[in-house]
């Protein structure tokens, strides 16, 4: 790839033959059109950014300078092609705070953690202030009205018009003036990272360290917090997010040396996190519902889940009347229903057989017995087995996984398989049927068709916890053969 190797001169470049790499690894890449890799050292690691996003790129560098002239916990940058499309920047490593989370559980370890985030991020937000150039930023210098204006609109028409509710158009527009409004008119803008959530707060050493803040602008202090504490995978209990609040503005009013306004920076806060929760399900809605992505449509009933007891327990400070009864209408049980797949329990019979094979040998037995199921060719995906350095490997291999997350249509033809084989998956929990058989074929049965059963039967299992027997059929064999 033409990357890795810019990727090796600039780091060539920079480390002047001192720590020569032993190895670059591709890391998963997340909602951006960001690609990072691990480059491996004799001396340590790095993290590598390709992005043909300039702009994004140079706030990015700006910011994370800026920041770490004030003591901020931000990755140091250490090379910046001509080009400006890679940079290497410091290496925090690969466990971050939502990792830790869902490994140990909520216990103190962890809310000594979120409070140690909460104070490196006012820092952040009041010191990272100070000398700022937000000229940089990628979309507006700040996040006022026409930015919480244009969140709005985003779950509106991604979201909440999928819902087809019957509405007033001019009172919900109105309503969304009014809270706009309202939130403008905040008593402390500083910083704001945009993004502040437990996935970009990594852990090293026992200490917090952030990455992903290029989209950050003036605005509210309350717009992170909300997104932190509220982030519906992170599932933080009402004490634990109440408590971290105080905690925040004991921290806030140490660092500025006075006391604010609790009873109002609340309300404010509670408006953000009602921002933040809508501009989520906005994102899912676009994701899952439009792209048909499988990941987002899974968390939508979380995200509604977490909305619904935000609605009942929480109070934002204004009257929007119209506005209230639709997000009232939009967490009813039969609404959330709809994105709840059905799931299978310890008395569900169904099986889905899945398989990979090739189409050399032809195609796989039915193991059913009842001549359905599905049959995917792969063929008319690009094909690893083409490249040398990939002709022993597998589709269970990183690099063979990464070169068709990345570099191939395979992604789009899983979400299309997805949609497919789920409809019958509901229906034959629904009706009790017993098996399913789905396999996917390639040349080989070695490198395209292995993957697209692998993430079939992980994307089966985590959606409708069903029982799945997976079996790689010219693997198999071969590996026979070889015993």
């Amino acid at each position: 790839m033409q990357v890795i190797d810019d990727i090796k001169k600039l780091y060539a470049d920079f480390a002047r033959g001192v720590n020569p790499i032993t190895g670059i690894e591709k890391i998963p890449q997340s909602g951006s059109n960001r690609n990072y890799f691990r480059i491996l050292t004799t001396a340590g690691s790095y993290i590598a950014c390709f992005n043909e996003n300039v702009r994004e790129n140079k706030t990015f560098v700006h910011y994370a300078r800026h920041f770490r002239s004030k003591g901020c916990p931000v990755p140091e940058i250490f090379a910046i092609n001509e080009e400006y499309t890679i940079y290497i920047q410091e290496d925090f490593g690969d466990q971050s705070l939502l990792k830790e989370l869902e490994k140990e559980g909520h216990n103190d370890k962890l809310y000594a953690f979120f409070k140690q985030s909460l104070e490196a991020l006012a820092r952040l937000q009041i010191l990272g202030d100070e000398g700022l150039d937000y000229s940089w930023a990628i979309t507006s210098r700040e996040f006022g009205k026409q930015a919480i204006l244009s969140d709005l609109l985003y779950f509106k028409y991604y979201f909440l018009d999928t819902l087809e509710i019957p509405y007033d158009k001019e009172k919900l527009i109105d309503d969304f003036e009014a809270l706009s409004t309202y939130l403008t008119h905040v008593d402390h803008k500083y910083f704001m990272f945009r993004d502040f959530q437990s996935r970009n707060v990594m852990l090293q050493d026992r200490h917090v360290h952030f990455i992903d803040f290029q989209g950050g602008m003036k605005g509210a202090l309350q717009y992170d917090v909300a997104s932190l504490l509220w982030q519906a995978k992170a599932e933080l209990s009402d004490e634990w997010k109440d408590n971290l609040l105080e905690d925040y503005m004991d921290i806030v009013e140490r660092m500025l040396d006075t006391k604010i306004d609790r009873v109002r920076f609340v309300r404010q806060y509670n408006g953000y996190v009602l921002i933040r929760l809508l501009q989520v399900l906005g994102a899912y809605g676009f994701r899952g519902l439009f792209e048909r992505k499988a990941h987002f449509l899974i968390s939508i009933p979380l995200a509604l889940r977490n909305f619904k007891w935000f609605l009942g327990n929480k109070q934002v400070g204004i009257v929007l009347p119209e506005f209230e009864r639709l997000l009232h209408l939009m967490v009813q049980d039969q609404v959330i229903s709809r994105f709840e797949p059905v799931q299978a329990d310890e008395h569900t019979p169904l099986v889905v057989h899945i398989n990979s094979f090739s189409y050399k040998k032809g195609l796989p037995d039915d193991k059913g017995g009842n001549g359905g199921g599905f049959i995917f060719d792969c063929r008319g995906i690009l094909n690893p087995g083409r490249i040398t350095e990939f002709k022993t490997a597998t589709g269970r291999d990183k690099p063979v996984k990464d070169y068709l997350e990345q570099q191939t249509r395979m992604p789009e033809f899983l979400n299309s398989a997805y949609d497919i084989v789920d409809i019958s998956v509901e229906d034959y929990i629904r009706r009790g049927f017993s098996s399913l058989q789905v396999s996917f074929g390639c040349t080989g049965g070695q490198h395209r068709s292995v993957y697209a059963a692998d993430a079939l039967a992980r994307h089966l299992r985590n959606k409708f916890h069903v029982r799945v027997d997976l079996h790689h059929i010219e693997q198999e064999a071969k590996n026979w053969v070889n015993q």
